[in-house]
């Protein structure tokens, strides 16, 4: 058996290779035990064992057997609803404003001392608004690997390989069309971006970003 600690009365310690062999000094006083998976053996005297060159011994080790596991793909869309549930103060934040707190029966007008607070709270606000914007941009990078994906590019354009990622990086398209084009026009895309690779072109200048920044 291999990675068994061998250890001795007098502080050495070493363990088994592959071929569940092992060296270890020690003196006559000595006594050597083994342990596998925290799980110690009695101690050995070095006096008592007949073949110091040779001292074999054999452990018994309990296998758990699982029960049957059931892997399934990667749901897309699950993966996106279970983040935004997860995530949901975070994503439906918005900056605290001050509102008007209607006066009951002879009481003067005033404003929300809850959204008073949290407007001044300036650290805590910026921090969520951070993670928020965090959490948006890994949503739509997840949009645009699922659709702009391997699998599809390998079957409209053969590469493989280095090629692949050098395309995929490339000519990954931004967000809002991936979101928005029909099949036709997203596979076109990347038929047409596959021949400008080809001649070594970098992508056309086809998205302008203040398209982009509808969607954010």
């Amino acid at each position: 058996m291999q990675a068994v600690t061998v250890l001795s009365t007098s502080g050495k310690g070493t363990i088994t290779n592959s071929n569940g062999e092992y060296q270890i000094d020690v003196a006559e006083k000595d006594s050597i035990w083994f342990s596998y998976l925290n799980k110690p053996t009695v101690k050995f005297p070095v006096l008592k064992i007949a073949n110091p060159f040779g001292f074999d011994i054999s452990l018994k080790v309990t296998v758990p057997v699982l029960k049957e596991v059931t892997v399934k793909p990667r749901d897309y869309r699950q993966d996106s609803i279970a983040n935004r549930e997860t995530y949901a103060k975070i994503f439906n934040y918005q900056k605290p404003k001050l509102k008007a707190v209607t006066p009951a029966y002879g009481a003067a007008a005033g404003f929300d001392l809850d959204e008073i607070v949290n407007a001044f709270r300036f650290k805590r606000n910026k921090s969520i608004q951070s993670f928020q914007k965090r959490l948006l941009e890994q949503e739509r990078d997840k949009s645009v690997q699922h659709r702009f994906n391997k699998g599809l590019v390998v079957r409209l354009t053969g590469l493989k390989d280095a090629e692949l990622d050098s395309f995929m990086t490339i000519f990954r398209p931004p967000y809002f069309f991936v979101m928005n084009a029909a099949e036709y026009d997203f596979q076109k895309y990347i038929k047409d971006s596959y021949e400008r690779f080809k001649k070594g072109l970098g992508p056309l200048v086809a998205f302008k970003p203040e398209d982009e920044e509808e969607f954010f």
